[in-house]
């Protein structure tokens, strides 16, 4: 178990003590030392006893935190370090330490866009360092799906920071259907990742339906600064959760979805649900039958559509429609020789 705050104090305050070799410590200067840091640093006023120290001194002796610490008594009543250059701080790390802090400064090194990372960079690249100049094999053990040209992701920190702090944007906005780019006052609430692309999710006005901006589609963020903030009560979890991705409708409501799922990708949606919904209703010749309790938007077609000949839609019949025309036009553009015609 990993020591406490409390106790963690008190070995760096030992361990402090005695590598000031200018003087002799007692178990009683020690137990005042102590006593003194724990209440500077957690104002405890009750000091520590002396059995707490000298367990603490047989702790750090141990190898059970790593510390291994080469503690002595000199004349039955003096504690010192018999390496003058020993200290806690400069335990080497073991294979595991560098193994964990390998795959720590992996996730960290995922948060790019947001300036409170920022203040971390250099001890992240210190980490780095650490890490690469200590194992022997420094390749990566965890590599994360991202998208390194992925446009908007330097709009990521003005979007946190106006829901932070509750500011109204003005936003110059092109969605892929639009021909030209509009500006508008936006309310952003919060933030959402899907599919390796980020959305910032808010209202235009009271009253309005909440939509999601990409932020590959934004072009330009301001501050409107003489407008008040509008907060709503929108929760993230609740507001996605009849759906897949980021496609809401305010207004439609979640159809039951029945999906027959082929025996080679059955084990793979099984343990991997396409929706948290999901419910496996029945086994059957060739795979397996699963429903899903979501809304019919643009990516669950393409979650769908991904699974080529290995999922059919069972029900409703508007969705079954949709595949099936989608499946037919692609399949014509593989009968058409010409296609795609040259301009």
């Amino acid at each position: 178990m990993p020591a406490n705050r409390n106790a963690l104090i008190r070995y760096k305050t030992i361990d402090k003590c005695l590598r000031n070799r200018q003087r002799l410590w007692t178990l009683d200067n020690l137990i005042h030392e102590c006593s003194e840091a724990l209440y500077e640093y957690e104002g405890i006023d009750k000091g520590v006893s002396r059995r707490t120290i000298q367990s603490d001194i047989q702790i750090m002796r141990s190898d059970k935190l790593g510390y291994n610490a080469p503690i002595e008594v000199k004349d039955r009543k003096y504690y010192t370090y018999t390496d003058a250059e020993y200290s806690i701080t400069n335990i080497p790390l073991t294979d595991q330490d560098m193994g964990t802090l390998n795959d720590v400064v992996e996730v960290l090194k995922q948060f790019k866009g947001f300036s409170h990372f920022d203040d971390m960079d250099d001890m992240i690249k210190r980490l780095e360092d650490k890490v690469y100049t200590t194992k022997t094999n420094s390749r990566s053990i965890i590599d994360f799906e991202k998208n390194e040209g992925l446009k908007g992701l330097h709009f990521l920190d003005d979007l946190y920071q106006a829901v932070h702090k509750e500011q109204v944007l003005l936003i110059t906005y092109q969605s892929f259907r639009a021909r030209q780019p509009g500006e508008f006052e936006f309310h952003p609430q919060f933030l959402k990742e899907y599919n390796n692309r980020w959305f910032v999710i808010g209202i235009k006005k009271e009253g309005s339906h909440p939509i999601n901006l990409a932020l590959d589609r934004i072009i330009e963020i301001k501050k409107a600064e003489k407008s008040e903030y509008i907060q709503t009560d929108l929760n993230a979890k609740e507001y996605y959760k009849n759906v897949v991705g980021v496609t809401v409708s305010p207004n439609m409501k979640p159809r039951t979805v029945r999906l027959f799922v082929g025996y080679n990708h059955a084990p793979y949606v099984l343990t991997k649900p396409i929706h948290p919904s999901q419910q496996l209703v029945d086994k059957v010749k060739g795979g397996i039958i699963i429903t899903l309790e979501v809304q019919l938007n643009f990516e669950l077609e393409s979650k769908i559509l991904g699974f080529g000949d290995s999922v059919k839609v069972l029900t409703p019949q508007a969705l079954v429609t949709r595949i099936d025309k989608k499946l037919r036009v692609a399949v014509a553009h593989y009968d058409n020789p010409d296609f795609p015609e040259k301009r």
